[in-house]
């Protein structure tokens, strides 16, 4: 759990130095940091997609997943989870935007495979260098969007500390089951989703990104559907 204690801390770091030129930005600045922070999140999220190979089973992940996103309205109980901790530990103007830095910042930081690949090698291996990486990288990603977004971002931390916690400590059970391909197009799916957090910060649309996250695990039931199929052909062979 150490790595997953420091990729935590980077983010809270990172979030109170962006705090820092969040507070000191004039608002007819702010949509510039608005802008590099989308521009950089959809240049994140295209690298991501592109490595994704079945086309098909992208699309039907995005689809289903998020009209199952819509009819459990998973981005208005996160939302509403954001507006609870600014409530509870803000003050002020601090607490504008909260729950969308919250939202967009937690998507971000767990929705790679450097979190679930990472999470698999500090939990099996004790080999913490994948994590200390994304660490590095989730610092510096916390600095632009606290800076665009505000302190909501810092909070996010909690959303990797429980994720990438809950992988480590399940990883001696799960990492058999992860192949290449499943993290290929695991990576493709949150590539997209990263891709419409950049879109929202660019005001190009109001996307409800979270809705969206039930494609990761459809992604997964078809990854692992399609070897099943393939591999009893191959047995009745």
């Amino acid at each position: 759990m150490i790595a997953t204690v420091v990729n935590a801390l980077a983010v809270i770091a990172g979030s109170l130095l962006g705090l820092l030129l969040h507070g000191r930005i004039k608002d007819s600045f702010k949509s510039v940091v608005h802008v590099g922070a989308g521009v950089t999140s959809l240049i994140i999220g295209i690298q991501m997609a592109v490595g994704a190979q079945k086309i098909v089973f992208l699309a039907l992940s995005l689809i289903i997943g998020g009209l199952l996103g819509t009819w459990w309205r998973i981005e208005d109980g996160i939302l509403a989870l954001g507006e609870t901790l600014k409530r509870t530990f803000v003050r002020g103007d601090h607490g504008k935007d909260f729950a969308f830095g919250f939202l967009n910042a937690s998507v971000l930081f767990c929705v790679g495979a450097m979190a679930l690949v990472g999470s698999f090698k500090a939990g099996t291996e004790r080999n913490y260098d994948l994590i200390f990486t994304k660490s590095v990288m989730d610092a510096f990603m916390s600095i632009v969007f606290t800076a665009a977004m505000g302190i909501g971002v810092a909070f996010s931390a909690l959303s990797v500390f429980v994720y990438q916690g809950l992988l480590t400590i399940a990883a001696a059970w799960l990492k058999p089951l992860v192949s290449a391909e499943l993290l290929r197009e695991l990576t493709g799916v949150g590539g997209a989703l990263v891709i419409m957090i950049g879109i929202n910060l660019l005001g190009l649309a109001k996307l409800k990104t979270a809705n969206f996250l039930p494609a990761l695990l459809l992604v997964v039931l078809l990854v692992a559907g399609e070897a099943f199929t393939v591999s009893h052909h191959l047995f009745g062979l």
